[in-house]
């Protein structure tokens, strides 16, 4: 059976405001949760209109004091604008908070153009060479087992908890996957992203894994777009708003997501068009049978049970009824549980 998870990035549609978004973040997160919904991840955005969530481990918070028992996580925290020690303390204070339910999503990219990333480090500029170092570091002081030879050797991250949220280290491509499988951590794949890198990436990461302290054996998860409707033309409706919405994000216009009806009215030149069909491939569109199909393709392709569903579309009851309907077609279907 496929194990579902979501990727929220808190994105706020045309009309709305931050606080909607994030009300709409707890709604979703408990309606994911009734659906049987496995995690609810937050990502980190900086410096741009129409994503809300610039910091996930507050949200992370929030939508865990606002569940039961779906596990929460960051997808991700964007690791080299922070210190390993202060990302530890922050998820062993969570971890205290909500046991067994913290995950650790930890991204390379740096949120945003040069001058956010240098405000992000308050202008210290960091090369993002460090990142290997800044992940093993972070192994490190999540388990409180700095090498004696370390230079913060002795220095403790509290609380201490019985025990560890899993790290995943997200990416989409084939460095990022060897860098998880280096590191002996969870990899998560960008489809939503990438999706000609995944097959290559993931295969590298299963046959190089190097079991750490941390983690004995591989572990991959998949996140990829999905809009899921009653009918075909319905899903291609919402899916419009998805479509033009990326559009602008990728020509750094508004990054609000526009409605269905105003990625119908739009005039695209060809270049628009190109890059539309282009961008379906991150994406799944369709009934719920297709919908499930496409996703066990998906499962046999990346060797993995697990996905993280993103549904960026404008209306947000539409956005429900997508959930619910993949996850009960999912649950119904007569699928082959796969083994990596």
């Amino acid at each position: 059976m496929i194990r579902l998870g979501v990727l929220d990035q808190t994105p706020i549609s045309n009309g709305q405001t931050p606080s909607d978004a994030f009300g709409q973040s707890v709604e979703l997160a408990q309606w994911a949760e009734r659906l049987g919904y496995e995690r609810y991840w937050l990502a980190e955005h900086h410096n741009t209109s129409g994503l809300a969530g610039t910091s996930p481990t507050l949200l992370m918070t929030h939508i865990a004091s606002k569940t039961e028992s779906i596990k929460v996580g960051s997808g991700g925290v964007l690791l080299p604008q922070y210190s390993p020690f202060k990302v530890a303390e922050d998820f062993h204070v969570m971890e205290t908070l909500f046991p067994g339910r913290v995950e650790l999503g930890i991204g390379r990219s740096p949120g945003g153009g040069n001058t956010t990333r240098l405000a992000l480090t308050d202008g210290i500029r960091r090369s993002m060479n460090e990142f290997p170092r800044q992940v093993a570091d972070l192994q490190y002081h999540l388990h409180n087992r700095l090498p004696s030879d370390h230079e913060f050797a002795g220095v403790i991250a509290n609380p201490k908890t019985e025990q560890q949220p899993e790290i995943w280290l997200l990416g989409i491509n084939q460095r990022s996957a060897r860098l998880a499988a280096e590191q002996g951590t969870a990899f998560t794949f960008g489809h939503f992203i990438n999706p000609t890198a995944g097959e290559e990436a993931i295969d590298y990461y299963y046959e190089h894994f190097q079991p750490s302290f941390a983690q004995s054996e591989p572990h991959v998860n998949v996140c990829v777009f999905v809009v899921c409707a009653p009918t075909d033309e319905e899903a291609e409706y919402h899916a419009k708003s998805l479509d033009l919405w990326l559009l602008k994000v990728e020509n750094g216009l508004d990054t609000r997501v526009p409605s269905p009806e105003e990625a119908k009215n739009r005039a695209y030149n060809e270049r628009d068009r190109e890059k539309i069909s282009k961008n379906r491939r991150r994406m799944i569109v369709g009934n719920p049978e297709k919908a499930a199909r496409e996703l066990v393709e998906l499962q046999k392709r990346y060797q993995t049970d697990e996905f993280l569903i993103i549904t960026n579309i404008y209306d947000f009851e539409a956005k429900k009824r997508s959930y619910q309907l993949l996850a009960e077609a999912i649950k119904s279907g007569s699928h082959t549980h796969f083994t990596p």
